[in-house]
């Protein structure tokens, strides 16, 4: 009788603390449920001051071009707040025949692909204008018109050797100075670990550069800017919460510090900035920005050749023996530099400003948090950045290495 007397007493405030929590929650979407409300009802009752006030604010945008033999499709993206209704197209300035797939009214958000016919001509540029129903214009530019790559395995190939000689094979030949790294005095290690915080931050506000170039291209409904920080830290708390297993698991393997799982972050991020890079390039050849495909290859290249320093630099005197990093080295190599190739397949093939902008900022996120556990990783050695020469002058050098390498970069 005890017993089930105590029973009841518990179950008593159980249920209190059923009903407290419903009223809780009721009392938390309340205000959701009332704001809803009031929407719901000046959409489908109407007010008379709701949307009056002339005719809508429209907005289209080019998000990409594909040339073939004798023909221009454009695909659109209705970025305004009402329907569009496309209604001409001009090519240079004419007025051609045009087909809308899959309507020419394009709902809000939505998107379509117009296809011209129209006799360009290759290597002269062609400015297409969509004309809506109510008169708005808005216009695409083409460069250069050539033919559009196809998704054929040559091409696929073609793109997957850009994307080899421009991030893996750079990447591979800087993890070749781990040797001289584990060899040289600290004073100088320590200027070389520095001289990587330099690289990594020029790599960061490149990234971060870029993306600001993309969002002005989006839509301004997307919000490019918010979709860079969101990014960026997005990638920070990620990269902290990996960082932390990694250690663990690290150490509690082969003996190997939390040095390599840093590597692996700065490859992560490095591999991300390249991704970006791959994008870029394969954007160009498409949209016949790449005359000088040779001249923006080789200079990719040697930008890219110290980014294999980076990633070795906190490792270099982990371990004297190569054999036990070796996997690792060429895991390195395929993490940063793999990624190039991707992005280039995405870039030539169905590229687009918003996932380029995604990318950037997610690799710019990473290498931010790389930079922050050098620091941290230095800061525990009683090893100062800025406190003397060696760190400051090689973070300084590290920065000037990649402004001076990036010119190298044509296009």
């Amino acid at each position: 009788m005890a017993n089930l007397q105590n029973t009841q007493k518990t179950s008593v405030p159980n249920r209190g603390m059923n009903k407290n929590g419903i009223k809780l929650w009721i009392s938390g979407l309340l205000p959701i449920i009332v704001l809803a409300s009031i929407i719901y009802g000046i959409f489908n009752i109407g007010l008379p001051f709701f949307g009056a006030g002339g005719p809508p604010v429209e907005e289209l945008t080019f998000e990409r071009f594909t040339l073939k033999e004798g023909q221009i499709i454009a695909k659109v993206q209705n970025t305004g707040h009402e329907d569009f209704t496309i209604a001409q197209v001009a090519v240079n300035e004419a007025y051609v025949n045009f087909n809308v797939e899959p309507s020419d009214v394009i709902p809000r958000l939505g998107s379509g692909t117009i296809t011209i016919n129209y006799p360009w001509v290759e290597e002269e540029p062609l400015a297409i204008m969509a004309l809506s129903s109510i008169g708005s214009t808005f216009e695409g530019e083409i460069p250069v018109a050539i033919l559009s790559p196809t998704s054929d395995g040559s091409t696929f190939w073609m793109f997957a050797l850009i994307g080899i000689f421009v991030g893996v094979i750079p990447v591979m030949l800087g993890l070749l100075w781990r040797p001289f790294l584990a060899k040289i005095n600290d004073r100088l290690y320590k200027f070389f670990l520095s001289l990587t915080v330099g690289l990594l931050v020029f790599l960061a506000v490149d990234a971060i550069e870029e993306s600001l170039e993309i969002s002005l291209e989006l839509p301004g409904v997307l919000s490019g800017v918010a979709i860079i920080v969101l990014g960026i830290f997005t990638s920070i708390y990620v990269l902290v919460a990996i960082n932390r297993k990694a250690t663990k698991s690290f150490k509690g393997t082969d003996g190997i510090s939390g040095r390599l799982a840093l590597a692996y972050m700065i490859a992560v991020g490095i591999g991300l900035h390249n991704f970006g890079e791959g994008l870029a390039i394969g954007a160009a050849y498409t949209l016949g920005e790449m005359a000088l495909g040779a001249f923006l290859i080789l200079g990719f290249m040697i930008h890219n050749l110290t980014e294999g320093l980076a990633i070795v630099a906190p490792i270099s005197r982990e371990d004297k023996n190569p054999k036990k990093l070796f996997g690792h080295l060429i895991l390195f190599g395929l993490i940063a530099g793999g990624p190039t190739i991707i992005g280039t397949w995405i870039g030539g093939f169905v590229y687009s400003n918003l996932w380029a902008l995604i990318f950037l900022s997610i690799g710019a996120g990473a290498i931010i948090q790389v930079v922050y556990e050098i620091v941290k990783m230095m800061t525990k050695k009683d090893q100062t950045i800025f406190g003397d020469l060696p760190g400051g002058l090689g973070i300084v050098c590290g920065m000037l290495i990649m402004y001076i390498t990036g010119l190298f970069v044509i296009g």
